[in-house]
């Protein structure tokens, strides 16, 4: 029987590709944490030999009539992003798929009242939500399979939990450990042209509005605490921040995780950061050993 063994909430803003130079450039000198804790996240996580797949859960890929899970023996090319292609040009990437898993998802969509399909074409295209992140925490490690899920720009809250519980379902059917990251940011408002090259500071003070950078913080102070059930419940209030996707990254792995009664709390790594106005952060789940439901511990602070 398949397992999630761990989980992230993960920044992939394309200021973490560019050049160190740039970088510093950019940023009064000083390297932006999401670089330094990508790189340790890899070291405490993704360089352990237990776990066999990664599920990215895309926030930059977006369907309409069905969710759809990637499906290939192998993915490999060169990334031009159509978004900023001075900065991520013919990234090469190259990665083993899983197309057991992704057909085992797909399997239980009827189960839980929604539509998923594989796809197992070569010329799908690829986002950077999956390939920046892969960079970090995959690139160099030629075992580990990488499979792509985008969100579904029809789809509702109600949606997006159903294809997290066919996800569990389909992982609970093979014989797959597997590490799923929703990819993709928390408040996500951009400065205005004519103004964002005065936002390119990593620094907070940064944040769109001082409202925006509050909320983001709120939700990162619940995720410490494992407080999934306060994140969801009060989603209707995040939305006047528009999250990124709708946040329906976060939305697909808690319904993965047990939607408002998994307690997994988070470690941060980096520290909370602005891109051009959007909130960011890096945020890591480990199974707690009673499982992602297990009591909640209240004093819980990774």
């Amino acid at each position: 029987m398949g397992e999630i063994v761990g989980a992230g909430l993960l920044a992939h803003v394309p200021t973490i590709v560019l050049p160190e130079r740039t970088r510093l450039e950019l940023n009064e000198g000083k390297e932006i944490t999401l670089v330094t804790g990508l790189r340790e996240l890899r070291r405490d996580v993704f360089e352990r030999d237990d776990y066999d797949t990664v599920v990215v859960l895309d926030s930059h890929w977006a369907t309409t009539v069905e969710f759809v899970v990637t499906a290939q023996p192998r993915r490999a090319g060169l990334f031009t992003s159509e978004e900023l292609p001075r900065g991520m040009c013919r990234m090469p990437y190259d990665f083993p798929g899983d197309p057991e898993l992704a057909r085992n998802v797909a399997s239980f969509a009827g189960k839980h009242g929604t539509w998923i399909t594989p796809i197992d074409d070569e010329y799908l295209p690829i986002y950077y939500a999956t390939t920046n992140l892969w960079k970090y925490l995959g690139e160099g490690l030629p075992a580990k399979r990488w499979v792509s899920i985008g969100v579904c720009q029809t789809g509702d809250m109600e949606d997006h939990l159903r294809l997290g519980r066919a996800l569990a379902d389909g992982v609970a059917a093979t014989d797959r450990r597997v590490l799923v990251i929703a990819s993709g940011a928390l408040s996500h408002t951009f400065w205005p042209l004519r103004e964002l090259r005065d936002h390119e500071s990593s620094d907070p003070r940064h944040i769109f509005t001082p409202e925006a950078a509050a909320a983001d913080r709120q939700r990162i102070e619940w995720f410490r605490q494992g407080r999934h059930d306060e994140v969801l419940r009060t989603m209707p209030e995040f939305w006047a921040y528009k999250p990124e996707a709708r946040f329906y990254h976060y939305i697909m792995l808690a319904g993965a995780l047990g939607e408002e009664r998994c307690t997994a709390p988070a470690r941060q790594y980096g520290e909370y950061e602005n891109s051009v106005g959007t909130g960011q952060a890096l945020m890591w789940f480990d199974r707690p050993s009673g499982g992602w439901t297990a009591p909640r511990q209240e004093n819980a602070h990774a």
